[in-house]
């Protein structure tokens, strides 16, 4: 996969301090990765960078918002994201990233790419299930919904099954108190 070139930072032409990134993601970062779970996307990145004299710590911040399609419902809506990722880049002999928050690059490097960072964690930072919050709430009218209360299995709880209880259970309690 070819890098994009507005996630490379070139770090050697940086001071030592505090650096700061800024990019808007939007639904051509994701065609790049070949990612289409949502319909859109409207996503701030902040990177901090702290550059010192023998490694550089990198600090990522998301947040915003996806537009996706309900996982019970498949009614679309805005997901809220949000996530933080820390990264510590040291210098060595090989290019080693084994370590999730720690990437090894060889000591001739003067860049680094962090689009893998960055699509890691706002694809992290989705919730496993959408679920609308109509949904959640009961606010929201839907023709699924209806039909999903409809087909779902009826309970039906009397009084008497409550009271009931299955006398092995009033021995095994016996025994608690017979200390």
């Amino acid at each position: 996969m070819k890098p994009l070139k507005a996630f490379t930072i070139p770090f050697v032409g940086l001071k030592e301090g505090e650096h700061r990134f800024d990019y808007d993601i939007d639904n051509k970062f994701f065609e790049h990765f070949e990612y289409e779970d949502f319909n859109s996307s409207n996503l701030k990145v902040n990177v901090d960078l702290l550059k010192k004299a023998t490694l550089l710590e990198l600090h990522f911040e998301l947040s915003g918002t996806i537009n996706v399609n309900c996982d019970v419902t498949n009614e679309p809506f805005d997901q809220v994201v949000e996530n933080q990722f820390d990264l510590v880049v040291k210098f060595g002999d090989d290019y080693n990233d084994e370590n999730i928050d720690i990437l090894i690059i060889p000591h001739g490097e003067y860049e680094i790419n962090i689009q893998q960072y960055v699509y890691e964690l706002i694809i992290l930072g989705f919730p496993s299930k959408m679920i609308h919050p109509g949904v959640e709430d009961g606010t929201l009218q839907s023709d699924i919904l209806d039909k999903l209360e409809e087909l779902s299995p009826k309970i039906r709880e009397t009084k008497e099954d409550k009271d009931e209880t299955d006398p092995r259970w009033n021995t095994l309690k016996k025994l608690l108190t017979d200390k």
